[in-house]
């Protein structure tokens, strides 16, 4: 088989990078070897997002892009993968004649056979979801990795029904991966040498499997097998007891979902970081009511306090939606206070964009104007920055365990790790290297990073773990 090259791309969330990992994989066991240059490649393929308008506008002017490399090379086969291609499937394949493979999240495994009908000169079209499919034996290709933190993926899909959310219809109904391939993935990866995975789902807390049945079917069981059952608390413990210097991160939780037993997993382990992104997306529960999302303004306090009670130092990040159908000006004061009291080490802030096929398109008239939505996200942004700016400033003289991952952005003499809250730590490279677990003192701060200097290796992981065994 002759070899060629593969080029991906990838934009959104965390998924679709660890996608990105599973066709790569998929792609080389069918003489397609990944490329960091897409000069080289005989198969680019953009795995897309459509989680808002912007980012399906900014892949749309990527392929427009593509299109004068296609002009010069007609053997250059162009696909497009993800979320875009289970939603647009039809129009990407007429928009401006440059698409000639769609795949939706579920059918990757199709994608050599996809390319080979292309090569024999038709157009491939693949976006059919599945019940069960979790790529669970496949080895992910970690594409521009640093060699120290990867990303797994523990389950797939998502059943909560947000009105604003465009994603239980571009990746299907939830479904779990067996424990066992999730295990065997992360020991694999710390025995090459990485030193930090973080578990990936659309709601990781809702991660269940009990021999294979479908979740639905978890009330029928008996109370043996429920206890036999792995929830998201005992993947955790199962994960973080490969060793205890292997960093174990998780993204992302639903409050509603979110338990007690997570927590003391997180308070029990010292390599489960404390850190929790939590979105709340609205601080007004009539506008959280509108949403879908299940709770309301006190029920997510309450999860806040919860936690901070069981892990005091545990950071905690947002995303937070402006402007969503019908909200006024007082339900927006209330996100404002939701943050100032909650005091997010950070957040990922947006205005509403009304994506088709949701029930809030169905449902709501998006009535919030523009220039309104713009407004609000600038006053979040800006609270959200000064929360950030001052959390930090009080970590100065504190000493904090960082993992060494890249050189810093701002300089090739410094390293660049983030602590145990997910902050972004910046010291002086001296005698450490990368995959290190280094002791910072802080000396400065930025509302986005924390500057120090090292003051030793960190063994204190590996001491709290030998402690806990032997209680």
């Amino acid at each position: 088989m002759a070899q060629k090259n593969l080029y991906i791309e990838s934009y959104g969330c965390a998924m679709n990078f660890s996608d990105s990992e599973v066709v790569a994989s998929i792609m080389a066991e069918h003489g397609y070897q990944s490329t960091p240059d897409e000069s080289d490649a005989d198969v680019i393929l953009i795995n897309t997002c459509s989680i808002r308008d912007n980012a399906e506008q900014k892949i749309r002017h990527r392929l427009k892009q593509l299109r004068g490399r296609k002009e010069r090379n007609n053997e250059l086969i162009v696909g497009v993968l993800g979320c875009m291609a289970e939603r647009l499937r039809d129009q990407l394949m007429e928009e401006e004649k440059l698409v000639d493979v769609v795949a939706g999240p579920d059918a990757y495994r199709d994608l050599p056979k996809l390319v080979g009908e292309v090569v024999d000169g038709n157009k491939a079209i693949n976006v059919l979801l599945s019940l069960e499919e979790t790529y669970a034996e496949i080895t992910p290709t970690r594409l521009n990795s640093n060699g120290v933190t990867a990303f797994i993926s523990i389950m797939r899909g998502c059943d909560n029904m947000c009105s604003f959310c465009v994603v239980p219809f571009t990746r299907g109904r939830e479904r779990s991966r067996e424990p066992e391939t999730i295990v065997r993935e992360a020991r694999e990866l710390f025995e090459a040498g990485f030193k930090e995975v973080t578990l990936l789902g659309q709601n990781v807390d809702s991660y269940l499997w009990f021999g294979g049945g479908p979740k639905k079917e978890f009330g029928k069981l008996s109370e043996e097998q429920k206890s036999e059952a792995v929830d998201f608390a005992k993947l955790l413990r199962m994960v973080a007891d490969i060793s205890p210097s292997l960093r174990i991160r998780f993204s992302t939780s639903h409050p509603k979902d979110i338990t007690d037993d997570v927590l003391y997993a997180m308070m029990d382990y010292p390599n489960i970081c404390n850190y929790i992104h939590l979105p709340a997306q609205s601080g007004n529960s009539r506008i959280l009511g509108k949403m879908n999302r299940t709770y309301d303004r006190e029920w997510y306090m309450e999860k806040v306090r919860r936690i901070r009670e069981i892990i005091p130092d545990c950071g905690i990040s947002c995303d937070i939606i402006t402007g969503f159908c019908t909200e006024t000006e007082e339900e927006h004061q209330d996100t404002l206070s939701l943050m100032e009291w909650s005091q997010f080490d950070f957040s990922y802030m947006y205005y509403y964009s009304e994506r088709p096929g949701t029930l809030a398109a169905r449902k709501y008239a998006d009535d919030v104007p523009l220039e309104i939505k713009k407004r609000r996200l600038t006053e979040v942004i800006d609270l959200q920055n000064e929360i950030s700016k001052k959390k930090n400033a009080a970590r100065v003289g504190s000493v904090v365990t960082v993992l060494v991952e890249n050189d810093s952005k701002r300089s090739d003499q410094d390293w660049m790790g983030k602590c145990d809250q997910h902050i972004v730590v910046i010291f002086p490279k001296e005698h450490y290297k990368k995959g290190d677990y280094v002791d910072v003192l802080i000396e400065q701060s930025t509302t986005t990073s924390l500057i120090g200097k090292a003051v030793g290796y960190n063994n204190v992981l590996k001491e709290k773990v030998a402690q806990n065994a032997e209680l």
